[in-house]
Formats: structure tokens, C-alpha cells, sequence
């Protein structure tokens, strides 16, 4: 079972985040970066489904810089057995991102194709979706597990108060939330190992990129918070404030 993973590179989810020179991104210096905590469990989900069929490939593919090997090695150290560096500058805009990778996924033959359910840095959520429509293939988002029934793939999503049911047809394009495939520890054998998995680096497609952050702000600092009374005396004036000025009643 052959499945592709589509991954980036982001900050470090508990970084302290700087606004950088121009305020039109962050200053990365000191900055660590990981691959995006979702693409972790698409991870994980291949290298399930490649085990649970007892053959075939994971290959992970990122577009990006040549930081972005480490992203990668990160990956094949989990137990995937290949990676492919797209080398582009990766933007904002998520339609210039899925048509690179789409350019590359087609003609793959690759009958599964997973993304995160979210970049942790766009949180964006339509690089999947939207990497899928180019290439005509039929999606499920947020999906939480699935199974593949010969040519088929059973996911499931939790929806509010039970279960949401779908099955495609493969091949297919998956994005993955958290759900159960919580992301295995690389072991020290997998983080050697995978400084010999073979590394391919081509060009990215190119895609006119159409969407620009015009600058960052930092998010307003919180009020202080105030004491509206003791006791119980103090719940009707609670009651009132909730009601009155927060607007939460």
C-alpha cells in the first residue's frame, strides 16, 4: 500500500513568537521548527496503513527551503521510506501551494494521499481540499480514522453527537485530526537510519502566488482583571456585569 504524505515545516508550537523587521512575518532567529503537529498524525496514519497491508511506501513531501530536510528526517525517522524536497519558497497562499504539489502528486499512482487537517502556523485547512479538486479526486477532511476495504477507504469524523461515516473511492485525498493515531517516538535505530533513506530534491512547479501579508500585530493585551465584591453579596453584581457589559448572559 503505497501512500504519500503531504508535510511542512512551521515554528515550534510552544516558540515564543517575535514579529520580524517589516512586521510582515516572524523573526525566526532562535525560532526552533517541527513538522506541523496534524501532518504528525497523517504521518503516523501511512505508516499504520502500510503495516496493516504488510507492504509498500510512505513518502513524505514538503515544499520549501533546504531547512526543510529536517522536517523530512524528522519523518523517515518515524519510518517513512522517502522524501521529496520541493524547493520553492512556501507562502500564505494555500492555492500556490497545492498547485505545486499538485504538479508533483500527479501521475503518482499513489492510491492514498494525506494531509494535517491544518498547517499549526496558517491554520488555514484548504491545502488538502484544494490539492484534491486540481488533481479530481475525492476528499474527506478531518478525518479521525479510516480503514482501506479493497478499493475503497472507510473514514470516519467526529461530528456533534456521533460519528460521520463516509467511504471513497481510491484513490483518495485524506486530511487527518487528531484522533487515534497518536504520533510514534522516533527511536535512536529510526534516527540513524534515516540519515541513509534516499532524499530526492527537484524544483517546484511554478505557481503565481496571489495572496501577501501586508504586516503582523500582536493580539491587544488583556484588561486587568477586577474584584466586584466578597461573598455572596458579590453574585448579583457578578450577575449583573456578565449581563451588562460582557454580554455573556
Amino acid at each position: 500500500m503505497d501512500v504519500i504524505v503531504c508535510v511542512k515545516r512551521v515554528p515550534d508550537t510552544e516558540a515564543r513568537i517575535r514579529i520580524g523587521e517589516g512586521a510582515a512575518g516572524i523573526d525566526p532567529t532562535g525560532v526552533k521548527f517541527i513538522m506541523s503537529p496534524y501532518d504528525e498524525y497523517a504521518v503516523e496514519a501511512a505508516l499504520r496503513t502500510k503495516e496493516a497491508a504488510g507492504s509498500g511506501e510512505v513518502t513524505l513531501l514538503t515544499l520549501g527551503g533546504e531547512a526543510s530536510q529536517e522536517t523530512l528526517r524528522a519523518g523517515l525517522a518515524m519510518g517513512a521510506d522517502r522524501g521529496v524536497l520541493l524547493n520553492g519558497e512556501a507562502t500564505q497562499d494555500g492555492l500556490a501551494t497545492a498547485k505545486a504539489l499538485a504538479e508533483e502528486l500527479r501521475g503518482s499512482g499513489a492510491p492514498l494521499i494525506l494531509f494535517g487537517a491544518k498547517a499549526a502556523d496558517g491554520d488555514q485547512e484548504q491545502v488538502g481540499p484544494m490539492t484534491a479538486t486540481l488533481l479530481g479526486l475525492p476528499c474527506a477532511t478531518g478525518v479521525g480514522s479510516f480503514e482501506v476495504k479493497g478499493d475503497t477507504v472507510v473514514c470516519h469524523r467526529e461530528v456533534e453527537g456521533g460519528v460521520d461515516v463516509l467511504e471513497l473511492q481510491l484513490p483518495a485525498v485524506l486530511t487527518i485530526t487528531k484522533g487515534v493515531y497518536d504520533p510514534r517516538y522516533a527511536s535512536l535505530k529510526g534516527i540513524m537510519a534515516a540519515k541513509k533513506k534516499p532524499m530526492e530534491q527537484k524544483p517546484a512547479a511554478k505557481a503565481d502566488c496571489r495572496l501577501t501579508v501586508d504586516r503582523l500585530v500582536y493580539p491587544p493585551e488583556r484588561a486587568a482583571g477586577r474584584i466586584v465584591g466578597e461573598g455572596p453579596e458579590a453574585a448579583a453584581e457578578l450577575v449583573r456585569l456578565l449581563r451588562e457589559e460582557a454580554n455573556a448572559l
